[in-house]
């Protein structure tokens, strides 16, 4: 494959990821994410023979695996800037965005496709999603929590974070996952003796 249809491929994935975030699953179409990515439809399917199904789900991957590599780089530094720069990084998509932008991952996993089936794509979710929480999971054992406290915690901030997104998209304002921020931010202090989160 030459890096030019390489690289119009990667736009196209590119396209889907932003317009899950955006708009959702169902209002994310091969036709669109073309247009937006500059690439021909007829290569579009070319390269993607599953079709839309295909392309969300690598555009989940992708966003997921870009999400990860800002997580594990925070957790370099400890649990402390672990945290915070995860929720740092959501916080800062919503600000950024006016509240437009949410997470792609959850966009894929909370809406049933009306032109397709949904199971490879949940996959996907599903994996990203068990991804994250092993990343924060393994730093949270490391700063005093138990395996499976820290199994429940890590569950904990990745569904306060989806869940305040949710609702800060909805309420236009910050305030509901800055509350959401500092209680998980509390909670890990508490249960793991982590000193010194802000």
């Amino acid at each position: 494959m030459s890096s030019r249809l390489s690289d119009s491929r990667q736009r196209v994935v590119g396209a889907a990821a932003e317009m899950l975030a955006q708009h959702g699953l169902n209002a994310t179409s091969i036709r669109e994410m073309a247009k937006r990515a500059e690439a021909p439809l007829g290569s579009t399917y070319h390269h993607f023979p599953g079709g839309k199904q295909q392309v969300v789900c690598e555009a989940v991957a992708m966003a997921g695996a870009r999400v990860q590599r800002q997580l594990e780089e925070h957790l370099r530094g400890g649990l402390e800037p672990g945290l915070q720069g995860f929720l740092a990084l959501w916080r800062q998509s919503l600000l950024r965005s006016d509240f437009r932008i949410g997470c792609p991952i959850m966009a894929a996993a909370v809406e049933e496709p009306i032109d397709g089936e949904a199971v490879g794509i949940l996959s996907a979710a599903a994996e990203v999603f068990e991804q994250w929480k092993t990343l924060l999971a393994t730093a949270l054992q490391t700063h005093g929590h138990t395996s499976e406290g820290a199994a429940g915690l890590a569950t904990l901030i990745i569904a306060g974070v989806e869940g305040a997104i949710v609702m800060c998209r909805a309420e236009r304002s910050i305030d509901a996952f800055d509350k959401v921020a500092g209680q998980l931010q509390v909670l890990c202090r508490l249960a793991g003796g982590l000193s010194k989160l802000r």
